[in-house]
């Protein structure tokens, strides 16, 4: 089994005051996979989350200087699953379908950019995952991170923890 920790819109600049939360590092301490999926804003967020196990990010549209660094977006596999990330998944309206044309072969798709959580299923089960952001609530009531854990091909838990 693997534990994914998924972070989005961090908002942290290098020699800035904001940092992750204490809650964030605990969860990161059994970490197998870390996946930002964008908005990481300096790549000194990508050293400190590498500190604990290895990261996957891509590029969002707040991280400029760091286009030669991140794609755009990613896929790759995790125990079997197939992930998808992207930073901005569009309008809510036709998120579901627009994500599935464009990784129909993704089981899950991970993006960000909205800083609103989203864990539900999509077009044929892929579930699409934003785990808002830990730094960030803007309108929501909490800041939030996501846990996905992963096994023999299975998302066997999907939660976005409330901080």
């Amino acid at each position: 089994m693997s534990r994914v920790i998924v972070l989005s819109d961090t908002h942290i600049r290098r020699g800035g005051k904001r940092r992750l939360p204490d809650a964030v590092y605990d969860a990161l301490d059994d970490a197998d996979l870390v996946l930002h999926a964008g908005d990481l804003v300096s790549d000194g967020v990508l050293e400190d989350l590498a500190r604990y196990a290895p990261v996957k990010a891509v590029l969002g549209n707040n991280d400029v200087g760091l286009e030669e660094a991140l794609p755009v977006e990613l896929s790759f596999d995790v125990e079997g699953v197939r992930v998808a990330m992207v930073h901005d998944s569009g309008a809510r309206d036709g998120r579901a379908r627009r994500m599935h044309r464009r990784f129909p072969d993704a089981d899950v798709v991970v993006f960000g950019h909205s800083h609103i959580p989203w864990n539900e299923e999509g077009v044929d089960g892929q579930l699409l995952f934003n785990p808002g952001s830990p730094t960030e609530r803007r309108r929501q009531p909490r800041c939030t991170y996501g846990v996905l854990e992963v096994s023999a091909g299975a998302v066997v838990r999907r939660e976005i923890v409330p901080l």
